[in-house]
């Protein structure tokens, strides 16, 4: 193509905001370090105050605070007043930005983005040869995804369980659970502690993710919750009534062999509690999902990665919901039902039974 076929209007259009993209990205690291030293929370609660008052206040260093804050001011997070000398966080901003947020905190969610882009090498090496990325480097992501889990099923497993009414009042009496892929055990310590009458466990390879969850197990004082560093695609037939698959199955190097193991596992009346991303399996389906360009990043750097590491299927985060309904029935689960919760537009849970 010649450069004078070149629509100018619109390459320039793309040029202003690929560079706010980038911009953008290097924001992100200025709010995630305004996360992790307590810049944010600090900032509410002082309301208009100077640098040297808010570093003072954080117990920081008042010259490395005050760039902060400017970069802070660039993007537009921060307020100033020059001649007061005086820095601000909008409480409008401050409802996004704080620990008081909860799941809402999206500082939270920028400090995911350096222990991502510490696999960039390996991501680069695996593009060029293949082969993918182990689990073994991945370890400080493990930990911010642990932290990620903790806070939504903190506030969202109850109402995850209560999609399937019936479940609840199941858990109470007392059944037996198994949380696949359970990485620090947050959702399995969550059920443990409610359900004093059922019996948990927990399977990962990680051995740090599940010494985290032994320890965490330890201090609740639990004793109907176990975990283990093992693979879910062996299982022990007719073990459980109920098995956790928790955004994991995508990430597994044999998906559909595990989907086959805890089909065989579950007994009858069992079922199947699946959570996947709300993604088709079609990339054009996905482009007005306002999140798609951080989950297919997400896919590449970690859930592809990993499985390809082993050999694996590779099925990426969006392998939809057709694949989904599909790699079910081949497993041997009788009818699926799909859900999803309101203000959730990340997540959809499938709930499948054994056909037999």
């Amino acid at each position: 193509m010649a450069v004078t076929d070149i629509d100018t209007t619109k390459a320039e259009e793309f040029a202003h905001r690929t560079l706010a993209t980038v911009n953008g990205a290097m924001l992100t690291l200025g709010i995630s370090l305004g996360h992790r030293a307590g810049l944010y929370d600090a900032m509410a609660e002082l309301g208009p105050a100077t640098s040297d008052e808010l570093a003072r206040h954080a117990g920081l260093h008042e010259r490395s605070v005050r760039e902060w804050l400017a970069g802070q001011l660039a993007g537009a997070i921060v307020e100033h007043d020059p001649a007061a000398g005086t820095w601000l966080l909008p409480h409008e901003h401050a409802s996004s930005l704080t620990r008081a947020a909860g799941p809402n905190n999206i500082a939270f969610m920028a400090t995911g983005v350096a222990p991502f882009a510490d696999l960039e090498d390996d991501v680069l090496a695996a593009l060029r040869d293949g082969g993918g990325v182990s689990w073994r480097r991945m370890e400080r992501l493990q930990a911010w995804q642990s932290e990620l889990s903790e806070g939504y099923y903190h506030h969202a497993l109850d109402a995850v369980l209560a999609l399937e009414p019936e479940l609840v009042q199941r858990l109470r009496e007392g059944i037996d659970v198994l949380d696949v892929g359970c990485g620090y055990g947050h959702a399995a310590l969550r059920i443990a502690d409610a359900f004093p009458a059922s019996r948990v466990v927990g399977f990962d390879l990680a051995d740090k993710s599940i010494a985290a969850a032994r320890a965490e197990a330890h201090r609740l004082a639990l004793r109907n919750v176990r975990f283990e560093q093992r693979d879910a695609a062996a299982l022990e037939p007719g073990a459980f009534d109920l098995v956790l698959a928790l955004d994991v199955v995508h990430d597994l190097a044999r998906p559909y062999e595990t989907l086959r193991a805890i089909d065989g596992a579950l007994r009858p009346g069992g079922i199947l509690l699946m959570a996947e991303h709300a993604l088709s399996d079609r990339p054009d389906e996905n482009v007005a999902h306002p999140l798609a360009a951080t989950l297919y990043t997400v896919s590449l750097f970690h859930c592809l990665a990993a499985s390809l590491s082993e050999g694996g299927e590779g099925l990426g985060i969006a392998w939809g919901e057709r694949s989904i309904r599909a790699a079910l029935a081949d497993g041997g689960f009788g009818p699926v039902r799909r859900h999803a919760l309101d203000g959730d537009p990340f997540n959809v849970y499938y709930v499948a039974g054994v056909s037999r």
